[in-house]
């Protein structure tokens, strides 16, 4: 039963960080089309950096995701792997964040 439980926290923090990245991502879509179709003003840095911010946001609920699955499985391997999926996720996160205020800084 608490291998069930934390199965379905992780399971909970993996979906709705997906779900973040699709809403990110339809958002930008509407103002992209808002933009082209109907010639509104927009500055695409503006949707860049607010879908960046989207990515940034989902990928702290997958890692926390990740991190609650370990719990299940905490042997060296597992947690190697969580390691450097931790890392490398953090980086990708890092570097989008820092696009995104720069992006935001020279609007």
């Amino acid at each position: 039963m608490y291998q069930d439980i934390i199965t379905y926290i992780s399971l909970f923090f993996s979906i709705f960080g997906a779900i973040l990245i699709i809403y990110g991502g339809l958002r930008a879509i509407i103002s992209i089309l808002k933009v082209e179709i109907l010639k509104r003003p927009s500055n695409y840095n503006t949707i860049r950096a607010d879908f960046t911010s989207k990515i940034v946001l989902s990928l702290e609920f997958f890692i926390a995701a990740d991190l609650i699955r370990t719990v299940l499985q905490p042997t060296l391997d597992e947690v190697i792997i969580l390691a450097v999926i931790v890392a490398i996720r953090t980086v990708v996160g890092y570097s989008l964040d820092k696009e995104a205020k720069d992006i935001l800084a020279n609007q």
